[in-house]
């Protein structure tokens, strides 16, 4: 939402802020937005899927997508990562709620930071890692672990988005994971 406000003859204009009046007073409030993820894998390797639920102030949205040979751990990190992505305002303040303990503490503990230093060395997931890293310093984002089948109504509905989405008729291909499997298994075609 953008805005713009008169104030002593000057107009600002405020890209990534909404405007709120309160009482004659001008006061400027980042854009608030929650994130619920959820990934799935089946077999683990196998089909997989995520979901994520995105919701700001009168908008909703839900994103899933399904592939075809991943893992839990992989989905459970494309769900924040899409969800990142589909944000379209720089220096949005985002809480991600997830029952992912890999994707939560990699970030709120810190240890990211030490894999992107190493680069990544005898990290698994590498390439997801830097692409969260690219929409993450987007915005202002921190992570809240839930615990995972526990009826919460957000968690529960990005979990049914990631099961269906892994039985998808028309799976996508995680190439990386595919490549990385069959080098790992010396295939060469």
């Amino acid at each position: 939402m953008e805005s713009s406000v008169q104030t002593g003859g000057q107009k600002i204009f405020c890209p990534y802020m909404i405007f709120v009046s309160s009482s004659f007073r001008s006061i400027f409030a980042p854009m608030q937005i929650t994130i619920h993820t959820d990934g799935a894998a089946r077999g683990n390797p196998g089909p997989g899927g995520y979901g994520a639920v995105l919701q700001a102030p009168g908008q909703r949205k839900e994103l899933s997508a399904g592939y075809r040979m991943t893992t839990n751990n992989r989905m459970e990190l494309l769900a924040v990562i899409v969800a990142l992505e589909a944000l379209k305002i720089p220096g949005s303040h985002v809480t991600i709620y997830t029952d992912s303990k890999y994707v939560a503490d990699s970030v709120e503990k810190g240890w990211l930071k030490s894999w992107e230093k190493k680069g990544f060395k005898n990290k698994k997931n590498p390439d997801l890692w830097i692409r969260f890293l690219e929409t993450y310093r987007k915005h202002q984002v921190s992570f809240i672990w839930i615990k995972g089948h526990a009826n919460h109504p957000e968690n529960e509905r990005c979990d049914e988005l990631a099961v269906k989405a892994s039985f998808s008729k028309e799976l996508l291909i995680d190439s990386v994971y595919e490549a990385v499997q069959d080098a790992d298994e010396g295939n060469l075609f």
